[in-house]
């Protein structure tokens, strides 16, 4: 990591090296953080100079708690628009205020779109990004002739009867390891689009909802909302499972579907 990783959050001060390897001193303590937010009216996670983001309005609250300069390393980014049920922080501080105070401290200055579900101290080591070993994200369709008003800011509305059945079928074709490429957004920012897809599911409900689940080791760049796109043409009888594997398989990012809308996207849980 260098001077503009640190710069950008990615790592906290103070610190300092050891046969190459970043230590955080030892007065300082890693608090671990579980976050649910609604992303509707933030430009995504990470901190930007001229928007409002999660990552700011939380580095705000807990400095303006522990009257220190806090950088809070989230998990993973999540984009403009989309939600978490269960995104995972850390931040260090050399503050002695018991968890269950700075809990409380926390969560009385927020706004109520986001919240710290739980905050404990973890040892030194943990680290929020780098530790988690996979992430499940669930994207929300009401799939009915007449849209739903308690779900317009929490799920795509689609009126075309859709074929969750087919739906599955074709989502089955994404576990594994693969090169993403064809469910990559443009300018991704990374030269590696394999990642491993270790689940994915789709429901259907008596509510016309249906939901995709998809776990994996990482994600690109609207990837996810790319996959539900692409799914959804699959639900609608335009794609057979022979097109949608030849879309994967394509590494062509214009063979596939449209980008899902953000609102229907939620980051449901990090694993450890």
């Amino acid at each position: 990591m260098d001077l503009k990783d640190r710069e950008k959050g990615e790592i906290q001060p103070p610190f300092f090296m050891v046969h190459g390897d970043i230590v955080q001193e030892g007065s300082m303590r890693i608090i671990k953080m579980v976050l649910e937010y609604e992303g509707t009216q933030y430009h995504g996670w990470q901190y930007q100079v001229d928007r409002t983001t999660i990552q700011q309005v939380l580095e705000e609250c807990i400095s303006t708690i522990t009257q220190e300069d806090i950088r809070v390393i989230g998990s993973g980014r999540t984009d403009a628009g989309v939600h978490a049920i269960n995104q995972v922080a850390h931040f260090a501080t050399s503050s002695n205020i018991k968890t269950r105070n700075l809990l409380m401290g926390i969560n009385s200055l927020l706004p109520g779109d986001i919240v710290v579900k739980d905050l404990m101290e973890t040892d030194g080591a943990f680290h929020a990004r780098y530790d988690a070993k996979s992430k499940v994200y669930l994207y929300q369709i009401v799939n009915s002739p007449v849209r739903a008003a308690l779900y317009r800011h929490y799920a795509w509305f689609v009126r075309e009867p859709l074929d969750a059945g087919k739906m599955r079928e074709a989502a089955q074709l994404l576990i594994g390891t693969h090169d993403f490429s064809s469910f990559c957004g443009t300018n991704c920012g990374v030269k590696n689009h394999v990642r491993t897809v270790l689940n994915i599911d789709v429901e259907m409900n008596q509510h016309s909802m249906i939901k995709i689940y998809v776990e994996a080791n990482g994600f690109l760049k609207y990837m996810v909302r790319n996959i539900v796109g692409t799914l959804v043409d699959a639900g609608r009888g335009k794609l057979s499972l022979m097109e949608f594997k030849g879309i994967l398989e394509a590494k062509d990012r214009r063979r596939a579907g449209i980008t899902a809308p953000a609102y229907g996207l939620f980051l449901k849980e990090v694993k450890y």
